[in-house]
């Protein structure tokens, strides 16, 4: 009776799947090691540099630091702080992050929610059209004779009008819509006699936050990364972005002994240690807003992964 018990028991066990849990197979170590050499190649670069930024001139001169500060002090980060273009530069660029962001939602949600419906008319010359910058652009001459024409170059707004609508992303969200928003709740709300726009506000919008909130990160990150534009179009020191003034102290870093992050504020720090603390600046903001969007960014990337 006993051993028929314990029959039992482990067939039950194996039934309701609990067993499956301890039972590892070569593949899955395989698996963990493969993620975990995979999560250490983004982990430790970003560790190292932060040890850099907080240890002495010597010990990094010496090539001496790897994961743990040594000869702890913050003088980089003092050099950084201590210097006004930088801050204003970080200012700015936030500034210039939210007006993107914001700007280049609405155009990405006005293109995608009416190509979503089948009732628009022309729906797929309209799609045409804005799929097609997609494929083929002007290329820099064109686009910087354009501006100048607009007189858009030197200004804020050519950092941010030109880049606002992405047909990579409207495609995602016109899919998002697509996919996960039943019809039906959109003719309910035609009966009760919702316009378009009310629809658009009240329905659709508060049922998409996890697309919303993976886009709005595309579009921050995107243009918070970027500097190829201030490069080309952006002359005056006040209306660089953060990416740029770290691309033009690292391009003269290595050129040079010493390193000044400007005419008024000369830099003690070695240009090794002046990069790694430039860069650990100017990636915290970044890292600091990823969090509150995991939830929603995750549910965004699957979207249509799971359908049939």
């Amino acid at each position: 009776m006993g051993k028929k018990h314990n029959n039992n028991e482990e067939e039950n066990t194996v039934g309701d799947g609990s067993r499956a849990i301890i039972k590892y197979h070569v593949s899955d170590f395989v698996i963990v090691i493969i993620l975990t050499l995979l999560c250490l190649t983004c982990i430790l670069p970003f560790i190292h540099l932060f040890a850099k930024s907080f240890s002495s001139n010597t010990a990094v001169m010496q090539k001496s630091v790897f994961l743990w500060p040594k000869g702890f002090n913050t003088k980089a980060y003092h050099s950084i702080f201590s210097d006004g273009g930088m801050i204003h530069s970080m200012l700015y660029s936030v500034v210039v992050v939210l007006i993107f962001t914001a700007l280049g939602m609405v155009a990405c949600t006005c293109a995608a929610y009416p190509l979503s419906k089948k009732r628009l008319k022309g729906r797929s010359v309209f799609t045409f059209l804005l799929m097609f910058p997609m494929y083929f652009g002007a290329g820099l001459i064109p686009s910087y004779l354009l501006y100048k024409d607009l007189h858009l170059l030197d200004t804020m707004w050519v950092l941010i009008l030109p880049l606002i609508y992405s047909a990579y992303n409207m495609l995602i969200m016109k899919t998002y819509f697509q996919s996960s928003i039943p019809d039906s709740l959109e003719e309910a709300a035609f009966l009760d006699g919702a316009s378009n726009m009310q629809i658009l506000f009240k329905v659709v919008l508060p049922l998409s936050k996890p697309i919303l909130a993976t886009l709005s990160l595309f579009y921050a990150v995107g243009r918070w990364n970027s500097y190829a534009d201030n490069k080309y179009y952006i002359r005056s020191e006040g209306l660089k972005m953060i990416q740029y003034k770290l691309y033009q102290m690292v391009s003269s870093a290595t050129e040079a002994q010493t390193a000044t992050l400007s005419e008024a504020s000369q830099v003690t720090s070695t240009p090794e240690v002046l990069q790694a603390a430039s860069i650990m600046f100017v990636t915290i903001p970044i890292i600091c807003v990823y969090p509150f969007l995991q939830k929603y960014f995750v549910k965004g990337v699957m979207v249509g992964a799971v359908k049939g």
